[in-house]
This record gives C-alpha cells, structure tokens and sequence, in this order.
C-alpha cells in the first residue's frame, strides 16, 4: 500500500497523503487533482479501490484529423499494431466537420480513463487555435504523444518526420533538373509543419539563388480538390515545378496542370509528400518525399509505454529522416519558357 501511495504521488507531483485522501473518498482534494491520481493509478496498472473502480479497460486513445489522406490510415494501422503488441486497445477518433470536437474527444477519453493518447494530427499542429485542452492532459500527467509538430512549453513527447530534410530533398531535387521557377505549395499558414516546410524553402532558394517570391508561395487545405486550386495559381506564376506539403495536394496540382492545357512532367515537374498509398500507380507515378511510417509508429508506441512505466515525462521531439522517392512526375525543366495560362478567376 505505501509503495502504491509513493508512486501515485510521485507520478501526480502531490503528497501521499492527498492520495490516501482520493483512494478513501475524504474532502479537501479539488477535482483536478482527484482525476489526476486516479489517472495515474491506471497509468501505473494499480487497481482503483472498488468503490472507485467503475469500468476499464487498457485503451489509447488515437485521435486523427481525417482518414481520406492515406497516410493516416497507415499510420493508424501501425500505431494499433504496435499497441495490440502491449497488450492496448486504440479507441479511434476522427475528426469530422462539424462534428464532435477535438476537446471533446479527450473529454470522453478521459471518461474512458484511457491509458493514454496518441494524436496524430489535430489543432496541435496549428498555432493559432486554443489549445486548453492539452494543457488539460498536462495538468492529469496523462501519458501523450504527438506526431509531426509540438506544443511550445507544453513537454508532450512528439515524433516527427524532418520537414526541413524533406524540403530540401524536394527543392534539391528541382535545382538539380534544372528548374528555376519553382513553386511552393503548402497547408494552412498556422501549421506548423508546413512553417518549417516554408522556412526550409526560403533557405534552398537563397541558398541556389532562385526567386522564391509572394507568387510562388501558395497556401490552401490538405486536399486533392484544394490542391488544385492553389496549384492554378502557381501555374499562372509560370513555374515549371511544384513542391506539394501532401500527397492529395500533389494529385491536384497534377490535375490543375493538365486543366491548363500543359504536360506532367513535361512542361511542369511534380513532388508530393508522405509517399501514401498507390503513389506508384498514379499517372504519371508520383515522385514524393517519404515519411517512415513504420519506424515512426514503433517509436511513438516505445515512448508511450516508456512514460506509462515511469514517473518522469518525455518532451523530447524524435526526428525521423525523409527519403525522396523519384518517380515519372519530374523530370529537366522544359527548355523554353512554359506557356502561361490564363490566371485563375479571383476569389
């Protein structure tokens, strides 16, 4: 009993005896805390008291942002395996447009009393939205891990794929077919892999001396049909090659060359981002930049278990390097000036 009390206490940063007041039901404890202590004694595997026990069970909570995009259905599907492996379930939970909240969704996971919470995607990611309910799962101690951006002062253990190696293979590899008009075409301007994605593109243009203006920077949503329409507007810049934040955004600048009457890879080079599935069977094959999915998943399952068996959080971010995968979508820069077509219709 003592040694539960001390390792309840020291997981929860309070006294034993404010544990010992939440295991026996006494007042004087704020709700916060009492949440707190029975969440690590779940994290921790002791048993609550049955008066306190209720229903549960060894869950994660998985939250992403969509499925549509392949590459989360992968990284799901790796991030379950790795917790079926120990012994957890995932408890899925997508985001949809006007559906439930991210906030809510960590409200009912909590309910769940979850073991734990993987995001993998989400307003995490974007930093210019309210972020509350993060510093919720802070103040429980409950173990969390995110992917491919962090929350400033927050300490959340996060894996990510290296953004800025990622756009300098893409850029690099544009530069070394010859291309000087190169477009850039990014997700929203609050997310912040794609801040590091814009950071790094500055950098290679500066660094190759390529123009790299307001016009040949483009930002939309992450989406095959907003990919297109923010591509249009490169394409009227006149670029001869584009670097894509995603996959989808990468199949609708594909779609948006060919609506212009020009040729991929011809007259204008294409890179995606995420390598997801069947980007090898897209016409042309899509060259991309991979994430490691694989290699990433066992590692964002290694530092949740890690924080479950010890007291100490983990806020280290975990860099994984990218791999350009050249395929049919790029190729040399045409060697005369790619017709400019008419620019898109003002929004």
């Amino acid at each position: 009993m003592s040694r539960r009390l001390a390792d309840v206490a020291r997981k929860v940063g309070v006294s034993e005896a404010t544990v010992s007041r939440v295991l026996n039901g006494k007042p004087g404890v704020s709700a916060s805390t009492r949440d707190a202590v029975l969440t690590a004694l779940d994290v921790l595997g002791y048993e609550r008291p049955t008066k306190l026990r209720g229903e549960r069970a060894r869950l994660v909570g998985l939250v992403m942002p969509e499925l549509q995009n392949p590459i989360f259905p992968a990284l799901a599907e790796s991030i379950g395996g790795g917790l079926a492996q120990n012994g957890y379930t995932p408890v899925l939970c997508i985001q949809t447009a006007g559906g439930i909240s991210e906030a809510d969704y960590v409200e009912l996971l909590l309910h769940q009393q979850v073991s734990g919470v993987i995001f993998a995607g989400g307003a995490y990611a974007q930093a210019d939205v309210n972020h509350d309910h993060y510093e919720r799962l802070r103040e429980l101690n409950l173990p969390t891990v995110l992917v491919n951006a962090p929350i400033d002062g927050l300490g959340f253990a996060t894996v990510s794929c290296d953004d800025t190696t990622s756009m300098e293979q893409a850029f690099g590899h544009l530069v070394q077919l010859g291309h000087r008009r190169i477009g850039i075409l990014l997700g929203p301007r609050d997310h912040i892999p794609s801040q590091r994605k814009h950071a790094a593109a500055l950098r290679m243009a500066e660094r190759h001396d390529v123009e790299l203006g307001d016009d040949r920077i483009v930002h939309s949503l992450y989406s095959l049909e907003s990919g297109q329409t923010a591509a249009a507007k490169l394409i009227a810049a006149g670029v001869t090659g584009i670097v894509c934040a995603s996959d989808p955004m990468a199949l609708g600048a594909v779609r948006a060359v060919r609506r212009a009457g020009l040729r991929v890879p011809e007259d204008v080079s294409v890179i995606g981002y995420d390598d997801s599935a069947l980007m090898n069977c897209t016409e042309p094959p899509l060259t991309t930049v991979r994430q490691p999915i694989e290699a990433m998943g066992k590692m964002i399952i290694e530092l949740l278990m890690r924080q479950m068996s010890s007291e100490r959080s983990i806020g280290d971010e975990v860099f994984f390097a990218p791999e350009l995968v050249v395929r049919a979508s790029t190729a040399p820069a045409p060697a005369s000036p790619v017709p400019t077509p008419p620019a898109p219709p003002a929004e």
